[in-house]
């Protein structure tokens, strides 16, 4: 049970924004800092992957809508990217099997996932980008702070994520109206789209 509470925080964290779990814990092993890292993230090609899809999800993670769209995506990519590091990590400890890492870090990626994706909903009903700038910078910079801190403090970091994540959860009960409405523009986006391009059902005779 000794690697749990790092399989729980890269769970947290992988919800958020997978690739950048995957390049600093690889980055942590291949630099010698941790020896918690399988060696499995420490390869170049992995490194070099998820070094690319980082810069991606960081472009699209500050555009209105686009981040939303980017989150439809990742909602299988995330909880899974959760479970295979928590399965690598309980590997690479042989102190948990690796299914029941899995299955933790998974259900935690899945449920940090669900915090992003619908924060990112009720932000995208203000009018300006900025806020999505911003949310998006906090959320980078808190993946990076929590990770780096599971490295050398894996408990306390575990706890914080389980603080956010709660907190997270709360505050998606209280956008749950926000939400809804950003669903309702989106659909309105579609149907007028879908009118402008004259894909619209013929008229009846």
């Amino acid at each position: 049970m000794e690697v749990l509470p790092l399989v729980f925080t890269s769970g947290w964290a992988s919800g958020i924004n997978a690739y950048a779990v995957v390049l600093l814990l690889g980055l942590f092993g291949a630099t010698g800092l941790s020896d918690e890292v399988p060696e499995s993230l420490q390869r170049p090609e992995v490194l070099i992957a998820a070094g690319a899809l980082f810069l991606c999800e960081a472009v699209a993670d500050k555009i209105p809508y686009v981040d939303s769209a980017w989150d439809s995506v990742h909602t299988l990519i995330r909880p899974a990217a959760g479970a295979w590091v928590g399965a690598l990590l309980a590997g690479q400890s042989g102190s948990l099997p690796d299914v029941a890492a899995g299955l933790v870090g998974g259900s935690t990626a899945l449920a940090s996932h669900a915090v992003k994706a619908g924060t990112r909903m009720a932000v995208n009903t203000s009018p300006e980008p900025f806020s999505n700038v911003i949310v998006s910078l906090a959320e980078d910079l808190g993946v990076a702070g929590i990770v780096t801190f599971a490295m050398f403090n894996p408990e306390a970091a575990a706890v914080i994520a389980g603080v956010l994540l709660l907190t997270g959860l709360t505050v998606l009960f209280f956008l749950a109206s926000r939400i809804r409405r950003f669903l309702r523009r989106r659909a309105q986006r579609r149907e007028e789209r879908r009118l402008a391009a004259g894909t619209g059902p013929p008229p009846p005779p």
